[in-house]
């Protein structure tokens, strides 16, 4: 890529934006076939301190169970009269033996059966998944009136978190991501001596009932068996690199979705770039797909966008343009379905670095990440000759970009032939063989432009424009899918920015933006600090941490709705979805 081409690609920001603005006006009224309409909304009152997580939805009670990991409990929600969302009480988690077990991570419910996840302290060691039910007692005061009559619980494997039922409602499958305290092994070193626990997934079989539920109903699936072909598992593009980790202990399970037949399972490998196939029926890995890279040098991506990313928090404007970079997908969320006999996973392209200590020499750290202008990042001259590489580092393109430090480096001599940054900035749809079928390209960026331009790319701490476009943009985190009026809708919450997307997936090879809503308040400040027990900001809603689909049939009012918890703004709000033409 040569200076002319660099220097086209940045003039024609101004042009682009113009086009973003006449594809997508205010509130995506183009191709627009649906709406989401705030119509409840339970504020926690604790701000920026994690006190509404992962939300689970009880068709039977019409409760929602939220995480409220400030106060380690479960907060229970009824929304029998969606518009007003009302606290019933809360679980008490300190219930779990023994006290090493900390905050709450991961929860789901079946049929009145709630399931939590809980990391141990350390959180290298074996944590636990505890089942409990909860019960209504009328007779205590308003706010307090939940109770736990009995919890079981199981030892999962290391640092467990997202966790789902199948289904069929047999299993429960954990994400155990077994990440490492330290890559040192020192006895000295703050973190203690370097342990590595293995990534995997636990089995949790419930056939015999909850009451019945021992140990031995309990298998893990690990990747022990990959170990010997590290080097074909590298070379094919999944990320394996921690110091002197075998591939099961540095792969780590983010996120799960389950085929609709209970019998398959698809492990988001989030910090390796690759996606894991899990025979749940065996309980063995099958397969590791990785997932390659998104060339963002791409005017046209084939699936109806550019590549274009705005990749400077100090270039003064909204500039979405081409560059000669590379994002690795290091999807968070996945969700499956099927399309005509065939199945399809989709997933939401956070992006995230791995920051370990001894995980590079000095002065690096362990920290991954790094800013392509940077001294000691080294641009291979033979690809990007001076000028070209002075004119990339400069702040205003793609100097502040933050780049991986282990890849990009093709030949091992220190110098980058590619750029690599983290996430794709978009949703992807695949098929269950990791072929790629439909990227949303630079459609979140382009929207959020047109949209919002005074806080293009902000993040969830401020509303300055461009904070977040030197690192993942908008960051999609979460996703559900859901299917109403006869269509399939995927809904991808932006973390940075907020706000939900919503695009219509019916044909994932034809998939189409139909609808973005952000519940922000852009009037207000937001506070970086956790600020209780002062009253939280009226920031509207920050940071979607979690999303659950209700469908029809199990909603209160018969429509279909979306929850939606803020990490942030502590917050969960409940969306009525209607039809619109």
């Amino acid at each position: 890529m040569n200076m002319k081409s660099l220097n086209s690609r940045a003039t024609r920001t101004g042009a682009a934006l113009i086009l973003a603005a006449a594809i997508w006006p205010a509130q995506g009224a183009v191709q627009k076939n649906i709406g989401l309409t705030p119509i409840g909304r339970y504020a926690s009152g604790i701000y920026n301190a994690s006190a509404t997580e992962t939300v689970a939805h009880d068709p039977t009670t019409q409760w929602l169970y939220v995480v409220n990991s400030t106060n380690r409990v479960i907060d229970v929600l009824s929304i029998a009269d969606p518009t007003q969302p009302a606290k019933l009480g809360s679980i008490n988690l300190a219930q779990v033996p023994p006290t090493k077990y900390g905050i709450p991570r991961g929860l789901a419910v079946r049929d009145g059966i709630v399931a939590i996840s809980f990391q141990a302290t350390p959180k290298t060691d074996p944590g636990v998944v505890a089942f409990v039910v909860a019960a209504l007692d009328a007779n205590l005061p308003p706010g307090q009136q939940i109770v736990v009559p009995d919890m079981r619980q199981v030892t999962v494997g290391a640092l467990p978190d997202m966790l789902t039922f199948t289904p069929n409602g047999r299993f429960v499958l954990v994400a155990n991501e077994g990440e490492p305290n330290t890559y040192n092994n020192v006895g000295a070193n703050t973190n203690g001596p370097s342990i590595d626990p293995e990534g995997s997934v636990s089995i949790i079989n419930l056939s015999g009932g909850v009451a019945a539920l021992t140990q031995a109903d309990v298998r893990t699936a690990v990747f022990t068996h990959f170990n010997d072909h590290i080097t074909q598992l590298r070379a094919a593009g999944v990320r394996i690199y921690g110091p002197n980790a075998t591939v099961a202990q540095d792969l780590e399970p983010e996120y799960i979705a389950v085929a609709h037949d209970s019998r398959t399972a698809w492990v988001t490998l989030q910090e390796n770039n690759a996606v894991a196939t899990l025979d749940i029926v065996a309980g063995t890995f099958t397969e590791i797909l990785p997932l390659g890279f998104k060339d963002h040098s791409l005017a046209n991506n084939g699936f109806g966008s550019s590549n274009a990313l705005d990749a400077s928090d100090q270039d003064g404007t909204n500039q979405i343009v081409n560059w000669p970079v590379k994002g690795m997908y290091q999807p968070d969320n996945i969700a499956a379905y099927k399309y005509r006999g065939d199945d399809y996973i989709v997933m939401a392209n956070e992006g995230d670095a791995r920051s370990v200590l001894g995980l590079l020499p000095p002065p690096a750290s362990g920290s991954e990440d790094i800013r392509v202008g940077a001294v000691d990042y080294v641009l291979n001259p033979d690809i990007y000759p001076a000028a070209v590489a002075t004119f990339l580092k400069r702040s205003t393109n793609l100097g502040r970009l933050q780049a991986s430090r282990i890849s990009g480096d093709l030949d091992g001599d220190g110098k980058r032939e590619e750029i690599h940054t983290f996430g794709g900035r978009s949703f992807s749809i695949r098929k269950a063989s990791g072929e790629l079928v439909f990227d949303s390209g630079d459609q979140f960026e382009q929207i959020t432009a047109a949209m919002f331009p005074a806080n293009f790319n902000a993040n969830s701490s401020n509303n300055t424009r461009d904070t977040r476009s030197d690192d993942s943009g908008p960051e999609p985190e979460c996703l559900v899918l859901g299917k109403a009026f006869g269509r399939q809708f995927a809904f991808i919450g932006l973390e940075r920015v907020s706000g939900i997307m919503v695009y219509d997936v019916t044909n994932p090879h034809e998939a189409r933006f139909v609808n973005y809503v952000n519940n922000r308040n852009f009037s207000v400040t937001p506070s970086a600090a956790n600020i209780p027990p002062k009253p939280a900001p009226n920031t509207g809603d920050l940071s979607p941490e979690a999303l659950i689909f209700i469908k029809e049939e199990d909603s209160p009012n018969g429509k279909p709705l979306l929850v939606v918890t803020h990490e942030v703004s502590g917050t969960t709000t409940v969306f009525e979805i209607t039809r619109e033409q």
